[in-house]
């Protein structure tokens, strides 16, 4: 019966473990020495050798002939621990078995001495699975176990561990193994098997494995049985892009040609590759030119290997580091997402789309590194460039004129307006013949203006001792009352306070003097303007502009509005002297 390689050339000694000898060192010692304790953790990505140094440890610990601290996998109890016969080493699978009942079920088994071993060793595999209220069970045994008793503990996910099983237990924690370890384990595999492997494919495989020494032995096994291992051999076995072909894709990209672009997609999912590997392989090289561009000087070892540096350096030419990032962003997150899309096709075709809008300029992913890159825009032709569309100044108050407030004297019966001696009769009859929303235009000649005379009803003051009649009036007090709801409840109450605010009303400019300079803060916003602007306009009868300064009215002797002085300032409310 066929056995899978990564079973099969499965390590049986320390030394044979790939890439963990900070580890396996560490443990030969122990056993060497008689020096072992009796509660192990390993914690590690998948494929790095926990379960693996978790076994050989087993039966160092009852070797009948041990070597400088490995097993010498030739008695009867290294025999037996391989074979699955020594039912004193016991492998638990804790994602199935973590529950209150399986605990206290091998508490109990524990306390008995073994029958054909030195120690008893017990293996809980995905040990973070063991449920919250099964930890306490094992807590116990596991701070006070008997002489005979050895727990190994295999996690991927240490956090989920409790702080009071890991102050029990010697943490060690496994690494991911190096690309070249994987290849040169790869290519030992080859040999004994019998088939070639070629430099290239042995590499592409080790990226692949990302780490995991189990996963890059899984993929080889996927692309036997052919004689000769190669990179095409790989990429049509694993259904992935290519190197050669990534790069193409995203010169495509990079030239903003949508169209060979989608094409290129097409042929390569045509051709059996999946639309998450694809992008995939396009993140590893957006991550691999984003590590030339920031980083030049020490970015051969912080590169993945699959794509040459020269032409990296050539391809990061191309875009800048902020777009960069930004297609990388959009690239993570739909991968993320892929998995949970029903049609994948569509899901990578939009993202490339979304991949040139962004390396043009007319997509920018919301919350992105930089929301408006201009650099790049720059560096682009200028046919191809479009013009930034310009900014809006934002609206000032409008200041309607006062003549247009003021109601006009009555004309005498026998003597139109227009044919007053000093305004033309052409000036008359447009002034007639206009719209009540439109102001006539200017007349070409300006006349001698006429003195204005004063109409029945009271006007509006000229001037701030004018105004004085207006200053808390039962006008403002129905001012705050419309503004009730428009403002916070903070800026109202401060509103409201007499002593805080004095409006003063000059014609159509609204004064608010306000006392404190926290209250100012809270008026003084473009909501606070608006809803007292839209309150005064309705009381009055007429548009008024507001404005808010920090200060007393002039007539109280207070600095000019706007130009508080520091011994005025010291007087307000709130405010400290300043020394």
């Amino acid at each position: 019966m066929y056995q899978a390689l990564y079973r099969k050339y499965r390590p049986k000694r320390f030394e044979n473990v790939v890439g963990q000898e900070h580890i396996t060192e560490t443990l030969r010692r122990q056993v060497e020495t008689g020096r072992t304790g009796h509660a192990y953790i390993f914690v590690g990505t998948r494929g790095t050798g926990k379960t693996t140094c978790a076994k050989i440890l087993s039966k160092a610990l009852n070797c009948r002939h041990p070597i400088n601290g490995d097993p010498c996998n030739e008695c009867d109890a290294c025999r037996g621990i391989d074979s699955g016969a020594i039912m004193d080493v016991i492998e638990i699978d804790a994602a199935s078995n973590g529950g209150v009942e399986d605990i206290r079920a091998l508490r109990e088994a524990a306390n008995y001495t073994p029958a054909d071993v030195k120690k008893r060793v017990y293996i809980l595999d995905e040990a973070h699975m063991i449920t919250t209220a099964a930890f306490p069970a094992l807590l116990k045994i596991l701070e006070e176990p008997p002489e005979h008793l050895v727990f190994i503990l295999a996690t991927t996910d240490l956090a989920k561990i409790p702080i009071t099983i890991l102050s029990r237990c010697q943490h060690f924690s496994f690494r991911r193994i190096m690309p070249e370890d994987i290849a040169g384990r790869l290519k030992y595999v080859a040999s004994q098997e019998g088939f070639g492997l070629t430099e290239g494919a042995a590499g592409l495989l080790a990226r692949l494995g990302d780490g995991s020494m189990r996963d890059a032995l899984s993929l080889l096994d996927q692309c036997l049985p052919a004689q000769t291992v190669d990179e095409d051999t790989v990429i049509r076995a694993v259904g992935i892009m290519g190197a050669e072909d990534t790069v193409k894709l995203w010169r495509a990209l990079a030239a903003r040609d949508s169209a060979e672009a989608l094409s290129r997609f097409d042929k390569s999912y045509r051709g059996g590759a999946e639309p998450i590997s694809i992008l995939r392989d396009l993140l590893s090289l957006a991550r691999d030119m984003l590590m030339v561009r920031v980083a030049p000087k020490g970015a051969k070892s912080l590169l993945t290997g699959a794509f040459d540096a020269e032409r990296l350096s050539e391809l990061s030419r191309s875009v800048d580091t902020a777009r960069l990032v930004a297609v990388s962003e959009i690239l993570q997150e739909d991968v993320n997402s892929m998995k949970d899309s029903r049609d994948k096709r569509v899901k990578a075709e939009l993202c490339l789309i979304k991949v040139i809008g962004t390396l043009t300029g007319e997509y920018t992913k919301p919350g992105a590194f930089a929301p408006e890159i201009s650099s790049a825009a720059e560096e682009r032709p200028a046919e191809t460039r479009k013009p930034a569309p310009e900014r809006k100044p934002e609206p000032e108050p409008r200041k309607p004129k006062t003549e247009a407030l003021r109601v006009p004297p009555e004309p005498e019966p026998d003597t139109p307006p227009w044919e007053d001696e000093d305004i033309p009769p052409e000036a008359g009859e447009m002034i007639r013949q206009a719209p009540p929303w439109e102001e006539p235009p200017e007349p070409e000649v300006e006349p001698e203006p006429e003195p204005v005379r004063e109409p029945e009803p009271v006007p509006a003051p000229e001037t701030a001792e004018d105004a004085a009649p207006y200053a808390g009036g039962d006008w403002w007090d129905e001012v705050l009352k419309r503004c009730a709801g428009k403002l916070d409840s903070n800026a109202m109450v401060a509103v409201s306070a007499h002593e805080n605010v004095v409006p003063r009303l000059v014609d159509t400019r609204l004064t608010l003097y306000v006392r404190n300079i926290f209250v100012q803060m809270m008026i003084d916003t473009d909501t606070g303007r608006d809803a007292v602007t839209k309150a005064a306009s309705e009381v009055l009868g007429k548009p008024v502009g507001v404005s808010v300064v920090l200060g007393l009215p002039p007539e109280d002797g207070a600095a000019p509005p706007g130009k508080p002085g520091l011994d005025d300032l010291a007087r307000f409310d709130g405010i400290v002297k300043f020394t």
